[in-house]
Order: C-alpha cells, then structure tokens, then sequence
C-alpha cells in the first residue's frame, strides 16, 4: 500500500515517524512551502519536510493545490492512502484521488469539537475528557465518515500544550493502526450523525483570534483559569494592567492558579504585596499570577516580574 502523507507541524511529525518505523510505505510528502522566518528572514522549512529529507522521503511543496502542476507530480507517486495530519483544506481533486481514499486525523473525538482550535477550546470549556479521531475526508469540513477513536483523561491543571503533545503521541498510534486496518480491509467506517442524537449538542472548535484570547475578569473564577491553561503558551491568554493615570500595559499570562474565596472584590482588581504574590480578582475567587509576559519583555515568573515592574493594589486589570 502506497502512502502519502500531508502534514507541516510538529505535531504531524510523530504520526509520519511512526509511520516509517512501522514499516509503512510512504512513498510522499505534502508540506508547506518554505517561509521566511526569524530576525534575518531566512527560509525556514517546516518540522514535517525536515523529517521526511532526513529520511530520503520525496517532499512536495505547492503554493497552490488545485495548480495542474502539483496534480500531476501527485499523480505520478500513484498513491493507495493519503494521511493527512495538521495540514490545510484540501480540495476535491486531491483527496478523491487514491483508491483507498483519504483519512484526517483529528485532536478531539468528533463530531464534538469540529474546526482549528479543538485542543484549545476544549480546555478552555472545561472539558474533562476529549480524544483522537480518524475519519475519511468528504466536500465539509471534518463530517466525514470515522474510522477509529480513542479517548483520554483532560487533568485540572493540565495546559493546552501539555495536551498537544499527550494527544501527538496517542494520535500517531491511532494514525498507524487505522493505516493498517485499511490495508487489511478490517476497518468499518461509521457516519458522524450516528454519534448525535442533535446537532444542537455540538460544540465546535473556531479558529482563534486575538479577542477570543482577551481574558473577561468578570467571568467565574473558573472559567478564567480555564481560558488561561486553554491558550498556555499559544496564543496566550491577555490582558491589560491600567495604573492610576490611566496608562495601559498589555501582557500575557500562562502559568496561574486559582486563590479560593468569596470576596466583595470589584473583577480585574488587583491584590499584591509588591514582591512575592499578584492575585488579580474574578466572579469568586483571585487568580494567582505565576507566569507572565509583559509587552515588549521577556516571559518571567511572579517574582520576576514584581522587581522590576512597580504595579501597586490601585491598578486594575481589563
């Protein structure tokens, strides 16, 4: 069974690697194009191309996928499986086209939590409990019919990153074994509506963008905690301090905690002593600052951060 596989991040890399150490036979690599990156802008190649030239993997890159050119070196690797992990939407002519047809793997288990933000808003909802899923690829986005799935635990404090990388290792296990139940024709592929009874119980998972990650003070003490560790280290949770002559300071926070207890504190008020703690007050309870970064600084601790920043109780957050 000839595979080829689509993927750019590194969260794709360990379903290739375990492909090839699996004895699969992946005779392609989609990937995105080289991207100008750093202070000197030089041609940065994406974590799935690095691993596939390291291991003699032939590696396309185009600009466009509809472009007749890419269509037909695709063609040309005469492919049975396409695999597709972390990639972009494809169109119709592409994962119509092996015999065996074209599987996405999925960082929740679907149909909950469709879209490009599953493990972050997953978290940031308060889920206990979210998964991998792999399903063949139809004309609408992440509806296709599913193959496999596999559940895991989401833990309190657990942050979005910690749950990228435990759903990249259980993912890559997923990817391989549906590959092999393809090939072996044992798979049986079930349509999404089986797994709901109502559409309206669907949560879905949106793109992020800067005001979804902007932190409402108001909000339960909860569900801010939830939101930070549910943007913890990408994109990061924000806000902004506002001193006394009405100054603003945007930051980012990650590491937090919840401080406990009813008070008559007014939301975004801010409790410190100026040295070891910055507690910052929601609907019933404070958060616990104890990893922030301030714009234009460097990521640093609580304490850190109290030496060299002279925020005092009359500011306020928002």
């Amino acid at each position: 069974m000839r595979i080829v596989f689509m993927g750019t991040p590194d969260f794709a890399v360990e379903s290739l690697k375990r492909l090839i150490n699996n004895n699969l036979d992946v005779v392609g690599v989609i990937t995105a194009p080289d991207k100008p990156a750093g202070r000197g802008q030089k041609l940065s190649e994406s974590p799935v191309k690095k691993y596939a030239v390291e291991n003699g993997i032939k590696v396309l890159q185009p600009e466009r996928l509809k472009s007749d050119d890419f269509l037909n070196e695709l063609k040309d690797l005469k492919a049975d499986l396409q695999i597709v992990v972390a990639f972009r939407m494809l169109p119709e002519e592409v994962w119509s086209m092996p015999k065996l047809g074209t599987f996405n793997l999925h960082a929740s288990l679907l149909p909950q939590y469709r879209g490009a933000a599953p493990i972050n808003r997953a978290i940031m909802n308060g889920e206990t409990r979210t998964g991998v899923t792999t399903f063949f690829l139809n004309h609408e986005i992440d509806t296709g019919k599913i193959i496999e799935s596999v559940g895991v635990e989401i833990l309190d404090n657990e942050t979005a990153g910690e749950l990228h990388d435990k759903l990249m290792y259980l993912g890559a296990e997923l990817v391989v074994k549906t590959a092999k139940s393809i090939e072996k024709e044992t798979f049986q592929a079930i349509d999404q509506q089986a797994f709901t009874i109502n559409t309206e119980s669907l949560k879905k998972a949106p793109k992020l963008f800067k005001e979804d990650c902007r932190i409402k003070w108001n909000s339960d003490v909860e569900d801010v905690y939830n939101h930070i560790r549910g943007l913890d280290p990408y994109p990061a949770a924000w806000s902004e301090f506002v001193n006394t002559e009405g100054q603003t300071f945007s930051f980012k926070l990650f590491k937090a905690e919840i401080i406990s207890g009813k008070h008559r504190v007014s939301p975004g008020k801010i409790s410190t002593d100026g040295k070891t703690y910055l507690y910052i007050a929601a609907d019933g309870g404070f958060i616990g600052v104890k990893d922030i970064l301030l714009a234009g600084k460097k990521r640093m601790n609580c304490k850190e951060f109290l030496r060299g920043f002279p925020i005092n109780e009359k500011w306020v957050c928002l």
